[in-house]
């Protein structure tokens, strides 16, 4: 266990915890950024993550980003791993306020945790781009032979009532951050005494941005890696966030 971290914990009342792509491959989610969904991506499609995953590849090409996207992204047999449900236990004791994360599976939400704000959006939300109605995933992953507008079998999900493109709920590439959900995570942050930062190597920016706004005692990053905010942080452990979090909350 470590002893500091647990101190640090024990003695703050307002924490917050801001993660990544590294909190879920935990759970046994790849991270489409490692070598092996790069490989992948520019083996089977030509593209890579990035550009399959951007707006205008989206308006493009929609049966070949939703064949990208069902396959890549959507695990829906996936459980929460220890850090998860560490970080839902300690917001139930009243420590943590927020969890803020760059992920969208759901995974926090399905662990417990509340107040969770999304940067990215989630997989389990979808709309239509038409009328606005909203879908869950089983919808999306379910519709493999839709009809579109012009009666053709397609693998892009339709509106049953009005026949549009349905859209994850996700950021794209090219997409803009949720106003709303940006000055939430900030004020979060901004009033934190306590921020974990974990599982991200903090280059995706705006998201990575946000940890400037903290103003608080402790900055803690967990994570494998090494990150360029190392040097300003209070306390950096180099082990899976899992079993730190889940070690010292017994879990």
């Amino acid at each position: 266990m470590n002893k500091e971290l647990k101190q640090i914990i024990d003695k703050s009342s307002n924490m917050v915890f801001f993660g990544g792509a590294g909190v879920s491959t935990e759970s046994g989610i790849p991270d489409f950024r490692s070598e092996n969904g790069l490989y992948n991506a520019q083996r089977k499609y030509g593209h890579s993550p990035e550009e399959m995953l951007s707006h205008s590849f989206f308006v493009r090409n929609n049966e070949e980003f939703f064949d990208y996207y069902k396959n890549n992204l959507i695990y829906p047999e996936i459980k929460p791993n220890k850090a998860h449900l560490a970080l839902a236990k300690l917001e139930e004791m009243g420590k943590l306020k927020a969890v803020i994360t760059q992920n969208i599976d759901g995974l926090h939400q399905l662990a417990g945790s509340k107040n969770v704000y999304e940067l990215h959006g989630s997989v389990l939300r979808n709309y239509c781009i038409d009328c606005g109605k909203f879908y869950d995933l089983e919808y999306i992953m379910n519709t493999n032979n839709c009809l579109d507008k012009k009666g053709i079998k397609s693998l892009v999900p339709v509106c049953n009532k009005c026949g549009g493109i349905v859209k994850p709920d996700v950021v794209l590439y090219e997409e803009a951050l949720d106003q709303q959900v940006i000055e939430g995570a900030v004020k979060a942050i901004e009033e934190a005494d306590t921020l974990i930062v974990g599982g991200t190597s903090l280059v995706v920016y705006p998201a990575a941005g946000l940890i400037t706004y903290f103003r608080g005692s402790n900055l803690i990053l967990i994570n494998r890696d090494q990150t360029t905010f190392d040097k300003r942080a209070d306390l950096v452990i180099r082990e899976p966030i899992g079993e730190v979090l889940g070690d010292i909350l017994s879990i």
